[in-house]
């Protein structure tokens, strides 16, 4: 834009030096004595009233001659008081003008004085006119790049939310690899991370196989164990130590089953694509509670809850459920109540209370700890809040407990982020 002003100024101002010295060159003065010009200036504009373009002859003695443009006013011939041709801003008659001037001896040696003038609004005008339009085309070009820019962007980032929802699907357990073609930048990448999810896979299929396979082995030598500790309990001068040695060997036994649960629960299966239907997966596992507690009734309350599917693997899901809903049917008196409910947040929420006895507050704490009984005359092992809690953590799910107003209260809290 300064370019172009600055070429329109130059150019203006060469316009002006030609047209004062053509008005030089066209000015006499006649017989008697009158400034007179030959013929008028090429530019017909200095004819025109209050054109913006103006010009002024003056000598001393002789009367004043000016264009036919300036009706009013008069041009300062202060700027003409040098043969050299000089230039400033000036007052015109209408307005700010662009004055040109020089002076040449007349035929008594008087000094005439050249002046020209254009309104600065004129340059104004031309330039203000570019700018408009330079304007409008750089704002044309600006959003046609910009949508030129975006489609590019879009068509390149395309792969990239090919391969993000690629990633989406491998997590929610749509699928067991990337799939799909991808450009050969980001081929590699696909790649590779197909191969590692297939070695870290294959690693803790492995790993629950090994545990396994370790808790069956110990078991042989810890059934020796505990049948030689059952007989120095039945000696009367090794009676301690064989209860200390039962205790352990029980202890022994616990963790064993704890291992070896985790990994049934684990072991060689791949994550369901299908994911968990809310309620729909409790439907099934409420009839099994039904017949395992026949003295007992379970409950359903969806209110709070539309069908809703959540990217988590329905047999941990199912597992936690059916550990949660055992453990209130053993304690409960009469009822267990099963409740679903989502939150303007989009978090789920499910609760099963009992109306059974309660756990005392300072022993809540201790209720997720393996080989945790309350009452040794109740069925159980003591494992299966252990194993909730690590489906719960392997899930990305928050469990907890409370004492309610009739018992004990069970919630599982299914966040936003939940499935990892």
């Amino acid at each position: 834009m300064s370019i172009f002003s600055s070429h329109v100024e130059q150019s203006y101002h060469e316009e002006l030096e030609v047209h004062v010295r053509e008005l030089g060159a066209l000015t006499e003065i006649a017989s008697d004595g009158s400034i007179v010009l030959t013929r008028p200036l090429s530019d017909p504009r200095y004819a025109e009233p209050l054109s913006g373009f103006y010009w002024q002859v003056t000598a001393k003695g002789h009367k004043p001659l000016r264009s036919q443009s300036m009706t009013r006013g008069s041009l300062d011939e202060g700027i003409a008081h040098s043969p050299e041709i000089l230039h400033r801003l000036d007052n015109g008659p209408t307005g700010p003008a662009i004055t040109y001037g020089f002076t040449r001896k007349g035929p008594a040696g008087e000094d005439i004085h050249f002046v020209i003038a254009t309104d600065q609004r004129e340059l104004d005008r031309l330039i203000g006119g570019f700018t408009r339009d330079l304007t409008a085309w750089l704002a044309g070009l600006a959003a046609l790049l910009l949508a030129t820019g975006f489609a590019i962007i879009s068509f390149g980032l395309r792969p990239l939310d090919r391969l993000s929802q690629a990633f989406a699907r491998l997590r929610h357990g749509d699928s067991d690899e990337l799939e799909g073609q991808y450009p050969a930048e980001i081929a590699p990448l696909a790649a590779d991370l197909n191969t590692y999810a297939r070695q870290n896979e294959a690693m803790v299929a492995r790993a629950r196989v090994q545990a396994g396979n370790l808790a069956h082995s110990l078991r042989t030598p810890l059934a020796i164990i505990t049948d030689e500790a059952e007989r120095l309990t039945a000696r009367d001068d090794c009676k301690d130590t064989g209860k200390v040695l039962l205790d352990q060997a029980s202890a022994m036994e616990q963790q064993i089953e704890y291992q070896l649960a985790r990994a049934r629960l684990g072991a060689g299966r791949k994550p369901a694509g299908r994911g968990v239907v809310l309620p729909d997966v409790a439907l099934p596992i409420l009839r099994a509670m039904e017949r395992l507690h026949p003295d007992k009734r379970f409950t359903l309350d969806t209110s709070g809850l539309e069908r809703t599917v959540l990217p988590l693997d329905p047999v941990d899901f199912a597992e936690v459920l059916s550990i949660l809903l055992d453990n209130a049917g053993k304690w409960a008196r009469q009822e267990v109540r099963l409740a679903f409910a989502c939150d303007r947040a989009g978090e789920n929420t499910v609760t099963i209370a009992d109306d059974g006895p309660g756990i005392p507050e300072a022993m809540i704490p201790r209720a997720f700890d393996v080989g945790t009984r309350f009452d040794p005359d109740t069925a159980g092992s003591g494992l299966g809040l252990a194993i909730a809690r690590d489906l719960c953590d392997a899930m990305g799910l928050e469990l907890g407990l409370t004492n309610g107003e009739r018992g004990l209260v069970a919630t599982l809290r299914i966040g936003l982020g939940s499935g990892r």
